[in-house]
Protein backbone atom coordinates (compact mmCIF):
# COMPACT_ATOMS: atom_id res chain seq x y z
CA UNK A 1 0.00 0.00 0.00
CA UNK A 2 1.23 3.32 -0.97
CA UNK A 3 0.30 6.14 1.56
CA UNK A 4 -0.12 9.98 0.38
CA UNK A 5 0.40 12.75 2.33
CA UNK A 6 -2.23 15.40 1.80
CA UNK A 7 -1.39 18.58 4.50
CA UNK A 8 -3.31 21.29 4.49
CA UNK A 9 -0.85 23.15 6.54
CA UNK A 10 -0.50 24.04 10.59
CA UNK A 11 -3.51 26.08 12.25
CA UNK A 12 -4.15 27.37 15.68
CA UNK A 13 -7.27 26.88 17.12
CA UNK A 14 -8.85 27.85 20.57
CA UNK A 15 -12.11 27.91 22.34
CA UNK A 16 -14.01 29.80 19.52
CA UNK A 17 -13.09 26.72 17.17
CA UNK A 18 -11.62 29.37 14.73
CA UNK A 19 -8.46 27.68 12.28
CA UNK A 20 -5.81 30.22 11.80
CA UNK A 21 -2.97 29.57 9.43
CA UNK A 22 0.38 29.19 11.12
CA UNK A 23 3.75 29.48 9.56
CA UNK A 24 5.97 27.56 11.59
CA UNK A 25 9.02 29.30 10.06
CA UNK A 26 7.84 32.33 11.33
CA UNK A 27 4.69 33.07 13.36
CA UNK A 28 4.88 33.28 16.99
CA UNK A 29 2.94 30.78 19.25
CA UNK A 30 2.72 32.99 21.67
CA UNK A 31 1.42 35.67 20.75
CA UNK A 32 -1.89 33.86 19.42
CA UNK A 33 -4.33 33.87 22.17
CA UNK A 34 -4.31 31.75 25.03
CA UNK A 35 -4.75 28.36 25.09
CA UNK A 36 -4.63 28.08 21.45
CA UNK A 37 -2.96 24.34 19.95
CA UNK A 38 -1.10 24.33 16.99
CA UNK A 39 -2.32 21.41 14.81
CA UNK A 40 -1.64 20.05 11.14
CA UNK A 41 -4.53 19.16 8.76
CA UNK A 42 -3.20 15.93 7.08
CA UNK A 43 -5.64 13.94 5.16
CA UNK A 44 -4.13 10.48 3.93
CA UNK A 45 -4.50 8.85 0.51
CA UNK A 46 -4.01 5.37 0.62
CA UNK A 47 -3.30 3.35 -2.90
CA UNK A 48 -4.10 0.11 -2.50
CA UNK A 49 -4.20 -3.13 -5.31
CA UNK A 50 -8.32 -2.13 -6.12
CA UNK A 51 -8.81 1.39 -4.51
CA UNK A 52 -7.70 4.69 -4.05
CA UNK A 53 -8.72 5.81 -0.45
CA UNK A 54 -8.90 9.11 1.44
CA UNK A 55 -9.17 9.07 4.86
CA UNK A 56 -11.03 12.67 5.90
CA UNK A 57 -11.34 15.29 4.02
CA UNK A 58 -9.57 18.43 5.60
CA UNK A 59 -10.96 21.64 5.78
CA UNK A 60 -12.41 22.43 2.76
CA UNK A 61 -10.08 25.17 2.20
CA UNK A 62 -9.38 26.45 -1.45
CA UNK A 63 -5.97 27.76 -2.91
CA UNK A 64 -5.10 30.93 -4.54
CA UNK A 65 -5.94 29.58 -7.90
CA UNK A 66 -9.96 28.73 -6.46
CA UNK A 67 -8.80 24.59 -6.40
CA UNK A 68 -9.67 23.05 -3.40
CA UNK A 69 -6.75 22.46 -1.62
CA UNK A 70 -7.46 18.64 -1.19
CA UNK A 71 -7.77 18.10 -5.09
CA UNK A 72 -4.22 19.80 -5.37
CA UNK A 73 -2.58 17.61 -3.41
CA UNK A 74 -3.73 14.89 -5.00
CA UNK A 75 -3.14 16.38 -8.59
CA UNK A 76 0.26 17.46 -7.20
CA UNK A 77 0.85 13.33 -6.58
CA UNK A 78 -0.20 12.35 -9.70
CA UNK A 79 -3.90 11.69 -8.37
CA UNK A 80 -6.73 13.07 -10.26
CA UNK A 81 -10.01 13.84 -7.47
CA UNK A 82 -12.22 11.78 -10.11
CA UNK A 83 -9.58 8.52 -9.35
CA UNK A 84 -10.51 8.24 -5.83
CA UNK A 85 -12.86 5.50 -5.02
CA UNK A 86 -13.52 5.41 -1.51
CA UNK A 87 -13.64 8.23 1.46
CA UNK A 88 -13.53 7.02 4.79
CA UNK A 89 -14.94 9.56 7.55
CA UNK A 90 -13.86 9.46 10.80
CA UNK A 91 -16.43 12.20 11.97
CA UNK A 92 -17.86 14.81 10.75
CA UNK A 93 -16.17 18.00 12.70
CA UNK A 94 -15.53 20.69 10.18
CA UNK A 95 -11.60 20.77 10.57
CA UNK A 96 -11.92 16.64 8.79
CA UNK A 97 -15.62 17.13 7.06
CA UNK A 98 -15.09 20.40 4.94
CA UNK A 99 -13.87 18.77 2.43
CA UNK A 100 -16.74 16.53 1.50
CA UNK A 101 -18.69 18.77 -0.94
CA UNK A 102 -17.65 21.60 -2.93
CA UNK A 103 -20.03 25.20 -3.34
CA UNK A 104 -20.79 25.65 -7.22
CA UNK A 105 -20.82 29.81 -6.53
CA UNK A 106 -23.04 30.15 -9.67
CA UNK A 107 -25.48 27.37 -9.28
CA UNK A 108 -25.51 28.05 -4.96
CA UNK A 109 -25.43 24.30 -4.90
CA UNK A 110 -22.86 21.75 -3.29
CA UNK A 111 -21.66 18.86 -4.87
CA UNK A 112 -19.24 16.09 -3.52
CA UNK A 113 -15.45 16.55 -4.20
CA UNK A 114 -15.24 13.22 -5.20
CA UNK A 115 -17.88 12.22 -7.17
CA UNK A 116 -16.60 8.56 -8.14
CA UNK A 117 -16.27 7.97 -4.90
CA UNK A 118 -18.07 5.77 -2.18
CA UNK A 119 -18.34 8.06 1.41
CA UNK A 120 -18.55 5.44 4.41
CA UNK A 121 -19.68 7.40 7.48
CA UNK A 122 -21.20 5.90 10.82
CA UNK A 123 -25.06 6.50 10.79
CA UNK A 124 -25.37 7.63 14.37
CA UNK A 125 -22.73 10.61 13.87
CA UNK A 126 -24.35 11.56 11.07
CA UNK A 127 -28.00 12.07 12.41
CA UNK A 128 -26.29 13.25 15.23
CA UNK A 129 -24.30 15.98 13.89
CA UNK A 130 -27.21 16.90 11.39
CA UNK A 131 -29.65 17.67 14.77
CA UNK A 132 -26.55 19.58 16.51
CA UNK A 133 -25.21 21.96 13.99
CA UNK A 134 -22.84 23.93 16.11
CA UNK A 135 -19.15 25.69 15.83
CA UNK A 136 -17.59 22.27 15.56
CA UNK A 137 -20.64 20.83 13.30
CA UNK A 138 -21.60 22.53 10.31
CA UNK A 139 -24.50 21.30 8.44
CA UNK A 140 -23.75 22.86 5.30
CA UNK A 141 -20.54 20.98 4.70
CA UNK A 142 -21.85 17.47 5.14
CA UNK A 143 -26.14 17.87 4.67
CA UNK A 144 -25.15 16.17 1.29
CA UNK A 145 -24.29 12.78 2.54
CA UNK A 146 -27.80 12.50 4.14
CA UNK A 147 -30.08 9.87 1.76
CA UNK A 148 -27.20 10.02 -0.86
CA UNK A 149 -26.80 6.88 -2.50
CA UNK A 150 -23.21 7.26 -2.83
CA UNK A 151 -23.30 7.12 1.14
CA UNK A 152 -22.86 3.94 3.48
CA UNK A 153 -23.99 4.37 6.92
CA UNK A 154 -21.60 2.24 8.99
CA UNK A 155 -23.35 1.07 12.39
CA UNK A 156 -20.73 -0.21 15.68
CA UNK A 157 -18.50 -2.57 13.57
CA UNK A 158 -17.68 -4.44 10.22
CA UNK A 159 -15.50 -4.38 7.35
CA UNK A 160 -15.70 -3.09 3.81
CA UNK A 161 -14.62 -5.09 0.93
CA UNK A 162 -12.92 -8.11 3.35
CA UNK A 163 -9.81 -5.56 4.09
CA UNK A 164 -10.65 -2.31 5.74
CA UNK A 165 -12.04 -2.83 9.05
CA UNK A 166 -14.08 -0.11 11.09
CA UNK A 167 -15.48 0.02 15.20
CA UNK A 168 -17.36 2.79 16.69
CA UNK A 169 -15.01 4.45 19.34
CA UNK A 170 -17.13 7.48 20.28
CA UNK A 171 -15.01 8.91 22.90
CA UNK A 172 -13.76 12.09 20.70
CA UNK A 173 -16.86 12.92 19.41
CA UNK A 174 -20.18 10.82 20.57
CA UNK A 175 -20.01 8.55 17.46
CA UNK A 176 -16.56 8.84 16.32
CA UNK A 177 -14.99 5.70 14.31
CA UNK A 178 -11.71 4.23 13.26
CA UNK A 179 -10.76 2.27 10.54
CA UNK A 180 -7.51 -0.29 9.90
CA UNK A 181 -6.40 -1.04 6.15
CA UNK A 182 -5.08 -4.19 5.81
CA UNK A 183 -3.43 -5.20 2.65
CA UNK A 184 -0.22 -8.26 1.62
CA UNK A 185 0.67 -8.35 5.01
CA UNK A 186 0.47 -4.35 6.14
CA UNK A 187 -1.20 -3.01 8.55
CA UNK A 188 -2.36 0.96 8.27
CA UNK A 189 -4.35 2.26 11.15
CA UNK A 190 -6.45 5.47 11.50
CA UNK A 191 -7.68 6.69 14.52
CA UNK A 192 -8.83 10.10 13.53
CA UNK A 193 -8.89 12.25 16.85
CA UNK A 194 -9.05 9.54 19.51
CA UNK A 195 -5.48 9.22 18.29
CA UNK A 196 -4.57 12.37 16.23
CA UNK A 197 -0.92 12.72 17.34
CA UNK A 198 2.21 10.56 18.45
CA UNK A 199 3.05 12.41 21.73
CA UNK A 200 -0.41 11.60 23.07
CA UNK A 201 -0.11 8.20 22.28
CA UNK A 202 2.90 8.17 24.49
CA UNK A 203 1.42 9.99 27.58
CA UNK A 204 -1.32 9.49 29.72
CA UNK A 205 -3.16 12.54 28.36
CA UNK A 206 -6.85 13.26 29.26
CA UNK A 207 -7.84 16.95 26.42
CA UNK A 208 -10.71 18.59 27.99
CA UNK A 209 -11.99 18.95 24.01
CA UNK A 210 -12.94 15.48 23.49
CA UNK A 211 -16.31 13.91 24.45
CA UNK A 212 -14.80 11.42 26.82
CA UNK A 213 -11.01 12.27 27.46
CA UNK A 214 -10.53 9.32 29.66
CA UNK A 215 -11.50 6.41 26.82
CA UNK A 216 -9.55 8.65 24.55
CA UNK A 217 -6.43 8.25 26.85
CA UNK A 218 -7.47 4.27 27.66
CA UNK A 219 -7.89 3.62 23.80
CA UNK A 220 -4.66 5.73 22.54
CA UNK A 221 -2.84 2.74 25.12
CA UNK A 222 -4.23 -0.29 23.80
CA UNK A 223 -4.15 0.95 20.69
CA UNK A 224 -0.48 1.68 20.75
CA UNK A 225 1.01 -1.23 22.55
CA UNK A 226 -1.20 -3.70 19.87
CA UNK A 227 0.19 -1.68 17.30
CA UNK A 228 3.85 -2.23 18.07
CA UNK A 229 3.38 -5.62 18.79
CA UNK A 230 1.58 -6.60 15.19
CA UNK A 231 3.13 -4.01 13.27
CA UNK A 232 0.83 -1.26 12.44
CA UNK A 233 1.50 1.91 10.61
CA UNK A 234 -0.05 4.90 12.69
CA UNK A 235 -1.70 7.91 10.83
CA UNK A 236 -1.72 11.34 12.65
CA UNK A 237 -4.26 13.77 11.40
CA UNK A 238 -3.06 16.64 13.66
CA UNK A 239 0.43 16.30 14.01
CA UNK A 240 3.17 18.26 12.67
CA UNK A 241 6.04 16.57 12.85
CA UNK A 242 5.23 13.04 12.72
CA UNK A 243 2.34 12.22 10.38
CA UNK A 244 3.26 8.56 9.93
CA UNK A 245 5.00 6.03 12.52
CA UNK A 246 5.87 2.56 11.53
CA UNK A 247 6.48 -0.40 13.64
CA UNK A 248 7.52 -3.97 12.39
CA UNK A 249 6.04 -6.40 13.95
CA UNK A 250 7.70 -8.39 16.85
Amino acid sequence: MKIIYLSEGAFTVDKSKQFIPFDTSTDNLQQRSTGSLLVEIQPFCIVTANDIIVIDAGLGFKNADGILQIHQNLLDNGINPMEVTKVLMSHLHKDHAGGIGMLDEMLQQRFFSFPNATYYVNKQELAFALENSTSSYKTAQFGILDGSDKVVLTGDSGMIDNYIEYTLTGAHSPYHQVFWIREAGQTIFFGGDVAPQLQQMKSRFIAKYDYDGKKCMELRQQWWQQGQDEGWTFLFYHDIKNPVVHFDAK
